[in-house]
């Protein structure tokens, strides 16, 4: 498969050019904005917005200012460390499934339509899938945080939560015919697809010479967060009993671990140059070391 580079918006090139000091570096991003195809004005008017926003503060002119954030604003760049550890957990057989279902049905009334919102946007957002209007099941015991977004929106008495070892939609009733039924496997599968095959290139490239520009790390870096946070976001991360074999999920984390470690290591030897590490890397050295890749 060719490998896809991911749309990565203006914004968050921005947000991944943040140093461990709260800075970016405008000749950096610059340079990287037009490696990955985007223009000088583009990135002015993304600059502008940021600043007039308050997340940024700009000092100096051209591309030799300096920004300063006024706030964190990197998270977005990768999933929550704790739901990476459970990925990689799983991919290394450390996170079994016991065969329990969890199901969260409520019936909210129109007068309190967003907090109904809310919650099945907070169900799905877990992983959970749709069985019927009202009615949404996981693999994961995802009800401590379900019940918390409840009782925060005022509606906790309209949900009910039970578990089950004997599911039934239809005639399905088997655990990976269930799944394969109420989550969208195929679609999951084609974007860590197109995750493993950037991986992959960006593994040869960073093989084929012994000390990449500090540009091109920096560009490989931002590609392969957008791309891996794409792959991420929408999987439930069902137990691996629950998939098929093998799983475009684990073999793609595991080319995205093996880049990682690459690029840690040329940023850790050019550490003593004076340049700032990014936040970015920070952010996915967690999910190197769980992958056993450190």
């Amino acid at each position: 498969m060719a490998e896809n580079v991911p749309e990565i918006p203006t914004r968050l090139l921005v947000h991944a050019l943040v140093r461990e000091d709260g800075t970016v570096d405008t000749g950096e991003l610059y340079t990287v904005a037009g490696a990955l195809g985007m223009s000088d004005q583009q990135v002015r008017l993304c600059i502008k917005r940021l600043v007039a926003e308050g997340r940024f503060t700009h000092e100096g002119r051209g591309r030799k200012a300096l920004l300063h954030t006024t706030a964190d604003v990197t998270g977005s760049l990768a999933p929550e460390v704790e739901y990476v550890r459970h990925a990689y957990a799983q991919d290394h057989g450390q996170a079994p499934w016991d065969g329990v279902w969890h199901l969260f049905a409520f019936a909210v009334p129109e007068s309190a339509r967003a907090a109904r919102d809310t919650l099945r946007d907070t169900l799905l957002g877990l992983g959970a899938a749709a069985v019927q209007g009202g009615l949404y099941v996981s693999a994961n015991p995802i009800g401590a945080h379900v019940e918390a977004q409840a009782r925060h929106l005022g509606i906790l008495d309209a949900l009910t939560t039970f578990t089950s070892r004997d599911l039934r939609v239809g005639e399905r009733r088997d655990a990976t015919e269930l799944a394969a039924g109420l989550w969208p496997l195929e679609e999951i599968a084609g974007r860590y697809e197109a995750l493993a095959a950037l991986a992959r290139a960006r593994l040869g490239r960073l093989d084929a010479v012994t000390e990449p520009a500090g540009i091109e790390q920096l560009t490989i870096a931002v590609e392969l967060a957008a791309a891996f946070t794409r792959a991420m976001e929408p999987d439930p991360l069902l137990p691996p009993q629950l998939l098929p074999r093998p799983w475009a999920g684990a073999q793609a984390r595991d080319l995205a671990a093996r880049c990682w470690a690459r690029l840690l290591g040329h940023q850790a030897a050019s550490a003593t140059d004076g340049h700032h590490r990014l936040r970015l890397f920070s952010l996915y050295a967690d999910a190197v070391e769980q992958a056993g890749h450190g």
